[in-house]
């Protein structure tokens, strides 16, 4: 995949976006220290580029309702595309499945997976065996506490390539 190349105001309108989601076009060009205008404009360009694929509210549903979060690892029986596809096809439809990596490695896939109770996280893991879409195995990991959870840091993540790449 071809990289996108990014000035220094790009980064810091990155990161503004992502630090404080969609905001006022006075707002970020106040927060990046340019006029709004080439603000503006820089900013439509980036999304252009699809680097800025969505603004989302961080939402703490756990102070809503009680959940119980399980990663599963998922290996599957055959090793085709045919095979990787129905298995990912499938895994998109589910709304409690909140994020699918594809591994290499001991696994062919980590899930993570946020349901209201371990029953119903059950329920799930029973109905995708049922449904027959390639699992072989799978192993859970119970959640017991959150100790770290936030978003990648556009800016120290170029500041330490850069220092990496001198």
């Amino acid at each position: 995949m071809k990289k996108v190349a990014l000035d220094a105001m790009d980064i810091r309108i990155l990161s503004a976006v992502q630090q404080h989601g969609q905001i006022s076009k006075n707002q970020l060009a106040e927060l990046v220290n340019l006029s709004p205008t080439p603000c503006w404009l820089r900013l439509t360009k980036l999304k252009n580029a699809g680097l800025i694929t969505g603004y989302r509210g961080q939402v703490a549903v756990d102070k809503i309702i009680d959940i119980t979060k399980v990663f599963v690892t998922v290996s599957l029986k055959a090793h085709k595309k045919s095979d990787f596809d129905r298995f990912e096809k499938r895994i998109q439809s589910i709304d409690e499945i909140v994020e699918c990596c594809a591994t290499g490695g001991g696994c062919d896939y980590v899930l993570k997976v946020i349901t209201t109770s371990l029953f119903n996280f059950q329920a799930l893991i029973e109905q995708l065996l049922d449904e027959d879409i390639g699992i072989d195995r799978y192993y859970i990991y119970m959640v017991t506490k959150d100790v770290k959870s936030t978003s990648l840091s556009l800016s120290q993540l170029m500041e330490i390539k850069n220092r990496t790449s001198e």
